[in-house]
C-alpha cells in the first residue's frame, strides 16, 4: 500500500494551515480556508480529485472554506455531529473513521480544550500523522477561552486530558498537523518549530510536562487580548458561509475617495509604513500588507463598514482583499492605485519615523508624550517608564485617553505602531512613529525601563 501524500497549504498572515491527504488519486482537505481557489489549484496541479472535506473544530478565528469546497466539487462534508450547524454535513464523532480510499483512513478523537466538540483526524497507517486543528500544537495548545471566560477553567482542563489521550493512544512517531500556531491568536502561546511528533512534544509540551493544575494555572495566566472580529466567525461558520467573491472592486477617483473618508467610512493605505509616513492622503489608515493585515483590520474596524483600499498596484488590493474574505470582511466598495497624490485631491500629510535612540535625545531637549500599544502581557513585562498604554485593538474606541501634545507611539517591532500613528494622524494630532525593536533597542538607548511581571 502507497504512503499517502500530504501537502500543506500556508496562510501566514493568518497564522494557520490547511492539509491535502492524496493517494495519487483521490484526496482529502482538513480545514480549509474560504479562498478555495488555492485549494482547487493544488489538486489540479497534483492531478487528485478531492472527495472528502473534514473540520476539526467550528473555527473561531477565520471563515471557512470547507462547505464551499465540498459544493464546489460534490465532496462528503464531515462536520462533529455535535455542533450545531445550519447545512447539511455528514455528522462525525468520537472513533469514527473516514474512509476516503484504501490508503487513506482518517479515525477522529474527541479531542475538546480549543472548543468543546474538537476533533483530531489520525492518519493511519506507515506515516501515521495526527491533524490537531487547535488542539496539541507545537510546543503548546490552543486557547481555552475564546467560548467566554465562565467556560475558561474547565476547557483548559480538557485541553490538558486531550494532549494526553494523544501521546497515550497514538504512536511517538505519529507527526503533529496543526491547523494554529503560526502567529495565529487561537495558540495561547507561540512557537517557532515549523515541524513536530508525539515523541518532541512529549518532551517539550506544557501540556505533557506539567501536571493539570501547573498547566491551567500558567495558561490561563498566560492569555492575553485575541482579536474583536474573532466574535463573528463562529456564527458565520455555523451557518455555512459561501465562497470568497475575489471580483476586483471598481476604480475611485480622488473626489470619491474623500467623499467616503468625510462620510466616515474605512479608507486604507496598504503601503508600507515607511512609504505612508512619508506622505499620505490626509484622513487614511495605514495598515500594511507586511504585516499581520487582516487580524488587526479585523480587529479594528467597527464590523460591518464600508472599505476603500489604496495601494501601489491591482495586485496590493487583490492580496488585501482576499486576505480580508478570510475573516469575513467582504465590504471593500472601491479601490485606488497609483501613488498618494493620485487619489489625493489635497495637499499630502506626512509624519516624522524614528528610533528609541532618537526618544531618549529628544526628551533630554523637550516633553514628549509616549503611546505603548502593545499588549497588557507585553507591557506588563517591560515598557518605557512614563509611557501611556492602550494596546492597539482598543485604540480607536480610546483616542480621548492618548496625552494631549506630541505623541511618540511605538508596539514591539514597528508593525503595530504604524496602524496607531495613522489613527492619530486621521484625528489630527501630532505623531511621530518610532520604527524600532523594542526588546533589543528600546533599552540600549537608555530610556528607563518599568519590569512588572
Amino acid at each position: 500500500m502507497s504512503i499517502p501524500t500530504v501537502l500543506t497549504i500556508e496562510t501566514p498572515s493568518l497564522g494557520d494551515r490547511s492539509y491535502l491527504v492524496h493517494d495519487g488519486q483521490v484526496a482529502v482537505v482538513i480545514d480549509p480556508q474560504r479562498d478555495i481557489d488555492r485549494v482547487l489549484s493544488l489538486a489540479k496541479q497534483e492531478g487528485v480529485q478531492i472527495t472528502h472535506v473534514l473540520e476539526t473544530h467550528i473555527h473561531n478565528d477565520y471563515v471557512t472554506g470547507g462547505l464551499a469546497l465540498a459544493r464546489e466539487v460534490g465532496a462528503s462534508y464531515y462536520v462533529n455531529a455535535a455542533d450545531e450547524v445550519s447545512f447539511e454535513r455528514t455528522p462525525v464523532g468520537d472513533r469514527d473513521v473516514v474512509e476516503v480510499s484504501e490508503a487513506i483512513r482518517l479515525r477522529a478523537l474527541h479531542t475538546p480544550g480549543h472548543t468543546f466538540t474538537h476533533l483530531s483526524y489520525v492518519l493511519e497507517g506507515e506515516r501515521p500523522v495526527v491533524f490537531t486543528g487547535g488542539s496539541l500544537l507545537f510546543g503548546a495548545t490552543g486557547r481555552p477561552d475564546l467560548l467566554g471566560g465562565e467556560h475558561t477553567l474547565e476547557l483548559a482542563r480538557l485541553q490538558h486530558a486531550s494532549a494526553h489521550r494523544l501521546v497515550e493512544e497514538l504512536p511517538e512517531r505519529t507527526e503533529v498537523m496543526p491547523t494554529h500556531g503560526f502567529g495565529s491568536f487561537c495558540a495561547a502561546t507561540q512557537s517557532d518549530a515549523d515541524a513536530s511528533t508525539l515523541a518532541l512534544e512529549r518532551t517539550g509540551n506544557p501540556a505533557l510536562t506539567q501536571d493539570e493544575q501547573t498547566y491551567v494555572d500558567s495558561i490561563v495566566h498566560g492569555l492575553d487580548l485575541y482579536p474583536a472580529y474573532y466574535a463573528h466567525m463562529a456564527p458565520a461558520n455555523a451557518a455555512g458561509p459561501d465562497k470568497a467573491d475575489l471580483s476586483l472592486p471598481s476604480e475611485a477617483d480622488a473626489q470619491e475617495v474623500r467623499r467616503r473618508l468625510e462620510a466616515g467610512e474605512w479608507v486604507v493605505d496598504l503601503r508600507t509604513r515607511t512609504a505612508f509616513a512619508a506622505g499620505h492622503a490626509s484622513g487614511t489608515f495605514n495598515i500594511g500588507l507586511d504585516g499581520q493585515f487582516a487580524t488587526w483590520l479585523g480587529w479594528m474596524i467597527p464590523w460591518g463598514t464600508t472599505l476603500t483600499l489604496l495601494g501601489n498596484s491591482v495586485e496590493q488590493v487583490e492580496q488585501a482583499q482576499r486576505e480580508l474574505t478570510r475573516i469575513g470582511v467582504d465590504q471593500v466598495a472601491v479601490r485606488a492605485t497609483g501613488e498618494p497624490n493620485q487619489w489625493s485631491d489635497r495637499p499630502l500629510a506626512s509624519y516624522d519615523v524614528a528610533t528609541f535612540a532618537d526618544l531618549a535625545q529628544v526628551r533630554h531637549h523637550r516633553r514628549v508624550q509616549v503611546l505603548d500599544v502593545r499588549n497588557p502581557k507585553e507591557f506588563a513585562t517591560s515598557h518605557l517608564e512614563g509611557a501611556t498604554h492602550i494596546p492597539l485593538g482598543q485604540l480607536t474606541e480610546h483616542l480621548s485617553e492618548v496625552p494631549d501634545g506630541e505623541v511618540w507611539v511605538h508596539c514591539g517591532t514597528g508593525y503595530r505602531s504604524s496602524i496607531a500613528a495613522s489613527v492619530l494622524d486621521a484625528h489630527g494630532r501630532r505623531v511621530v512613529l518610532i520604527d524600532d525593536t523594542f526588546a533589543d533597542q528600546a533599552a540600549d538607548s537608555g530610556l528607563p525601563l518599568v519590569h512588572e511581571s
